[in-house]
């Protein structure tokens, strides 16, 4: 595996001095920007695996940072680490299309893996392509088009879209998809899921005449031409 490229975007000094220490003992190479702005110039003119960003940052927030880089087509996963750690602050951070949350104070040894977590998930695509259908989700470009027309997917929309279609027929509960798409467990009353999944609707299905994703009472949800082959 390459060696992995970590954006940190941090304004505190010492603590961000200690992350960087930390990720650069275990081999993953580290840059630093102090604030959201600059930070959003800054994978505008590089690629990395992953980001971890703090929530409070000069010039733009952490929150309206992530939100300006998926809204520019920045897919990278991130990784918010901050103090802010209620319930609404995680859900909030997750639906501006983070990937993971870290509450300060934290071992180094759980952002470390929780780092390794995110940029497996993100290598570890196998086909680039899935179709069923007359829907093709296209993994690498991030893209998704049903009956040749291209569906204007949020990046958490795109991902909760190619997460149903890797696992076609199948019926992923709520719990799963809270894991898998936004890789937090965090409490299940959340409507976090539903909300996703009505906006993928009105996307994806609503506007053809055969609908692909399904709600499968008191199990979940599953992406299928037909009926939901069985529980995963």
């Amino acid at each position: 595996m390459t060696q992995m490229r970590v954006l940190l975007v941090e304004d505190d000094p010492d603590v961000a001095e200690s992350v960087r220490l930390a990720l650069v003992a275990r081999g993953i190479r580290v840059e630093l920007s102090t604030d959201g702005s600059a930070a959003l110039q800054r994978i505008a003119a590089d690629v990395f695996d992953a980001i971890v960003a703090d929530r409070m940052l000069p010039r733009m927030s952490g929150l309206e940072f992530v939100k300006a880089a998926r809204a520019q087509g920045d897919s990278t996963p991130v990784l918010f680490l901050t103090a802010l750690g209620g319930l609404n602050d995680r859900v909030e951070g997750l639906e501006a299309g983070g990937d993971d949350y870290l509450v300060k104070p934290f071992e180094h040894a759980e952002l470390i893996a929780r780092l390794r977590a995110l940029v497996r998930r993100t290598r570890s695509d196998g086909s680039t392509t899935l179709r069923i259908r007359d829907l093709e989700i296209d993994l690498v470009r991030h893209t998704a088009t049903r009956a040749g027309t291209d569906l204007e997917l949020q990046a958490r929309e795109f991902k909760l879209l190619a997460t149903l279609a890797q696992h076609e027929g199948k019926i992923l509960t709520k719990a799963m998809l809270l894991e898998r798409v936004w890789g937090f467990h965090f409490d299940p009353r959340t409507s976090v899921v539903e909300t996703h999944i009505s906006r993928l609707r009105a996307k994806v299905d609503r506007p053809f005449t055969e609908p692909l994703i399904h709600t499968v009472r008191g199990a979940g949800y599953c992406l299928h031409a037909g009926e939901p082959a069985s529980l995963q």
